[in-house]
């Protein structure tokens, strides 16, 4: 992709990416992965991702690591959001679920690749800090809704695809019914210690199939019950 000069930080998303593919060729034997689908990098080479982290930390929007958004929560490394975005295996006739909106800079690159984002956060100020980036970023195939993750949101379900920014003990029985037949969800779960990165495939005889992909850290999903 040339380069575009009115942006002055698009050599740091052209940076970021190239440390996504190293991350991605480091880990191969972990995640099965030997690339990045060249859709994902250039969603996320063109989301400007310093708009969605605090006016504060935007100089360091593009670093290596998560960054705190405020409550208590943060934005994920850029490799964890590729490589999460590229198990899910998006299309673009997919209709995604999102639990855990933060400021809205995975839905922006969701975004670029589905049909619709549904997107479900439970703190309200970031809820509504991510709609207004989003809506001025020009995001016009996501809904967005205040509430607990855990409950998805039923009257948008079934869904192609449903992709978790928080961990769960277990996965929660509602969405799970609300994934449909065929489909595919991307979550961290587990205990704070000992949490995994989980893809869950569900048959259309609705019978689960999972498996562990990488040791990782998410903040605990509030609100699940069993």
């Amino acid at each position: 992709m040339a380069p575009n000069v009115r942006d002055p930080y698009f050599s740091l998303r052209q940076a970021m990416v190239e440390i996504i593919a190293e991350h991605t060729d480091a880990t191969r034997e972990a995640t099965g992965l030997g690339h990045i689908q060249p859709r994902v990098l250039d969603a996320m080479r063109d989301v400007p991702r310093h708009e969605f982290v605090p006016a504060e930390i935007r100089a360091y929007a593009h670093s290596d690591g998560p960054l705190p958004i405020g409550w208590d929560k943060t934005i994920s490394q850029p490799f964890i959001t590729a490589l999460m975005t590229e198990l899910l295996d998006v299309r673009p006739t997919d209709r995604v679920l999102e639990i855990g909106t933060g400021l809205g800079y995975h839905t922006a690159v969701l975004s670029r690749l589905a049909a619709a984002v549904y997107t479900v956060e439970i703190v309200e100020e970031l809820a509504a800090e991510a709609a207004e980036r989003l809506t001025r970023l020009g995001c016009k195939n996501v809904k967005h809704r205040v509430g607990n993750g855990a409950n998805g949101w039923p009257d948008h379900a079934p869904f192609d695809r449903i992709i978790l920014a928080a961990a769960p003990e277990l996965i929660p029985p509602a969405l799970i019914s609300q994934l449909k037949g065929g489909g595919r969800m991307v979550l961290p779960a587990g205990l704070n210690e000992a949490q995994h990165l989980m893809v869950v495939d569900k048959g259309a005889d609705g019978k689960l199939k999972t498996r562990e992909v990488l040791a990782v850290w998410f903040a605990p999903m509030e609100g699940v019950e069993f």
